[in-house]
């Protein structure tokens, strides 16, 4: 008999693809709960909750505020990857399983004795404070309901809780609900807040205007509605501020699907079913300032959480004169759906529309590659010219009454360099246009901006600002509520400051006037540094010193406060009699302490040092006796 050789290959290929099928779906049953299986569980957060910059992408159990709460396996399976840090997840499991899930434990106070005797002797040999781990399959095996940590406050955790998800085979995030966990209950529909409905195009308005309104809606029966009728002309979407409760807890939730109906049935879903982590920041694309889920399609959003996923998908245009009466349900994991209704109604563009009170200086704002500019009326005439190059458009106000005059501008056209709008010449702080998906580098005689592939969400038109003196400059790039995905690399021309360069960096200052690290190398008169936010930068000098202060030095331990005053605490080490000591970090307390490798007491000369961002350096000396 002639043998198959390639029945190995194509076995393993069979193998392989079922394993991953399989691990697209949570079965019911597989899993059990992570936290007091077979009693009740509270939750702070779940899947798909609209988080400050990204999706929580997983189940929040509450501890009441304690410490040391038992954490299980839910299902049998090795350690997959293992890591101490003080921030993100801080200490935190992940385990893999038959299956091809992955499931993680987060904030974790301290391993099982076993796991942590074993990534002890790995910090040690590596002497490093903060280690991150992937054991080989099956080189530390775990069987469900084992314990394999207790639970903690670690990392960028706001108080004592487990951060519990499940992943699939390709590491991406799904509902963890979907599990059945029978521990957590909730009969509680999901509730609207606010619905917001935008122009999508330059001759789309919602009640005569290019403009983002937001209305609340009201409840009527067991359903929610609009009251008012919404007047749209030209294509507009639609985007919501909500959210769910679990029994038994008030906190404000998540929940993963809206399906949008009108009269004929329904129109689209979407659907947070997954969430790719190589995509985390795509969510500040869908959403609006991490409230409102956008319910419309964006052509560069890497999400696919839309059924129909097209670019006609969510975008609405009703005919004058006509209704369109919309249907929006939101549904939890557990099934529970609640609906708001509200009816759309078409209306003919109107040149003649009040828009609030006349502006002392002309009035600029932003949606996209739409430029809006507001200005107080004149008998000097209306029609403004747009100098984009060595061209001149002439532009009609889009709308207006006795006060203000509207122009609207799409950046697609051209970056105008100047705009006489007949009572003022307005120069724009654009500086230009940065394509989506494309390497791209601007440079002006004050500034060098250079974007990578994949470093913006959707095109970029740039605006710049310069103030302050040669001693303290300020550079804004766009504002605060913009975003990017990846870093652009900034080199900014401070040519003239005087400063010490060798503790100077760049530092994001907030509108309170607080100052976060950014960092920053010298090339003669410019500063290069990489910004993953916008905003105002300034540059900071910090020649101080961390503090160090002892709370404990004895043959036990050592123990010690650290802090800095302003770059932050960049790495610490310590040694005792000339050796190495792995020292835990838990940066809310501003606390170090030594973990020993074995029972043997320390004892001789002790020496931690402490470095902070901007190059300085602490040292503490003693004697254990």
């Amino acid at each position: 008999m002639k043998s198959n050789k390639l029945f190995p290959i194509t076995l393993f290929l069979s193998l392989f693809l079922c394993s991953v099928a399989s691990a697209q779906l949570i079965e019911k049953g597989y899993f059990r709960s992570p936290v007091k299986p077979g009693s009740r569980n509270y939750l702070s957060g779940n899947f798909s909750e609209l988080r400050p910059n990204h999706f929580h992408t997983g189940l929040d159990y509450k501890f009441g505020g304690v410490e040391g709460e038992p954490i299980y396996a839910v299902a049998d399976g090795w350690v997959h990857r293992i890591k101490i840090s003080s921030f993100g997840y801080g200490n935190v499991i992940y385990l893999k399983h038959p299956s091809g899930h992955i499931t993680l434990y987060g904030h974790l106070r301290n391993f099982n004795p076993k796991l942590s005797a074993w990534m002890r002797q790995k910090m040690y040999e590596a002497k490093l404070n903060e280690l991150e781990l992937s054991p080989e399959p099956g080189e530390l095996p775990v069987k469900k309901g084992e314990l394999i940590a207790n639970g903690g406050n670690t990392g960028s955790s706001g108080g004592p809780h487990l951060h519990f998800e499940i992943r699939d085979s390709l590491d991406r995030a799904m509902d963890p609900l979907l599990a059945g966990f029978s521990e957590i209950l909730d009969n509680i529909p999901p509730t609207p807040q606010k619905i917001a409905i935008v122009p999508l195009e330059i001759d789309s308005r919602v009640n005569g205007k290019f403009q983002r309104i937001e209305v609340t809606p009201v409840l009527s029966g067991s359903s929610y509605r609009i009251p008012e009728t919404i007047r749209v002309t030209g294509k507009v979407g639609l985007e919501i501020q909500s959210y769910d409760k679990l029994d038994g807890a008030e906190n404000q939730n998540g929940f993963p699907k809206f399906e949008i109906s009108d009269e004929n049935g329904l129109l689209y879903t979407l659907d947070v079913n997954r969430v790719d982590f190589n995509y985390t920041r795509h969510f500040l694309l869908h959403t609006h300032q991490n409230r409102f889920t956008r319910l419309y399609h964006q052509p560069t959003l890497k999400f696919d959480f839309f059924t129909p996923n097209s670019p006609g998908t969510g975008a609405f245009q009703v005919e004058a004169g006509q209704k369109k009466t919309l249907q929006i349900r939101l549904t939890d994991a557990y099934k529970n759906s609640r609906l708001v209704n509200l009816t759309l109604t078409g209306a003919d563009l109107d040149s003649t529309v009040a828009d609030g009170a006349a502006p002392a200086k002309a009035q600029t704002s932003y949606f996209k590659h739409h430029m809006k500019i507001r200005v107080a009326q004149t008998d000097k005439g209306g029609l403004a010219k747009f100098f984009i190059g060595s061209q001149i458009f002439e532009v009609l106000p889009a709308y207006q009454d006795a006060q203000t005059r509207t122009y609207l501008w799409d950046l697609r056209f051209g970056i105008p360099s100047k705009i006489d709008l007949c009572s003022e010449v307005l120069i724009p702080d654009l500086i230009g246009h940065f394509p989506v998906g494309k390497e791209h580098l601007h440079a002006t005689d004050k500034l060098r901006i250079k974007t990578e592939v994949n470093s913006l969400l959707e095109d970029l038109y740039l605006r710049v600002g310069h103030t302050g003196t040669s001693d303290a400059p300020v550079l804004r790039l766009q504002e605060p509520t913009e975003y990017l995905w990846n870093p652009i690399e900034v080199t900014w021309n401070v040519n003239g400051y005087s400063g010490d360069k060798s503790r100077t960096h760049v530092y994001q200052r907030a509108a309170n006037g607080a100052r976060s690290f950014v960092g920053g190398e010298w090339v003669g008169e410019q500063i290069r540094f990489k910004t993953r936010n916008f905003g105002s930068f300034v540059l900071g000098v910090d020649n101080v010193k961390p503090t160090i202060a002892p709370i404990r030095v004895n043959s036990q331990g050592i123990r010690f406060t650290i802090k800095d005053n302003l770059s932050g605490i960049q790495k610490f080490e310590a040694f005792v009699d000339g050796k190495w000591v792995l020292m835990r970090y838990e940066h809310k307390q501003a606390v170090i302490w030594s973990e020993k490798l074995d029972e043997q007491p320390l004892k001789g000369s002790v020496l931690l040092k402490v470095y902070d961002q901007a190059g300085n350096v602490a040292e503490w000396k003693g004697t254990i006796s």
